[in-house]
């Protein structure tokens, strides 16, 4: 029987807690996908929330809506 080498031990140690944790983390995210209703494709910005952003509306689209309510 061969006698194992303390430093081969540690490397096997190391090895699988990498792989638990990558493990853990996979779960994880399948569970938080699992809780999250909306998919991606459902995910639409509002306006304000392009505002939020700083993507607010041009003047172009300021003129067009003063154009339209006053019509």
């Amino acid at each position: 029987m061969a006698r194992k080498s303390k430093m081969t031990v540690l490397k096997r140690q190391r090895e699988m807690k990498k792989a638990e944790k990558a493990a853990l983390k996979r779960s994880n995210r399948d569970e938080r996908r699992a809780a999250d209703p909306v998919g991606q494709e459902d995910r639409i910005a509002s306006r304000d929330d392009l505002e939020g952003y700083g993507f607010g509306p041009d003047e172009e689209d300021e003129e067009a809506e003063d154009s339209e309510t006053q019509s």
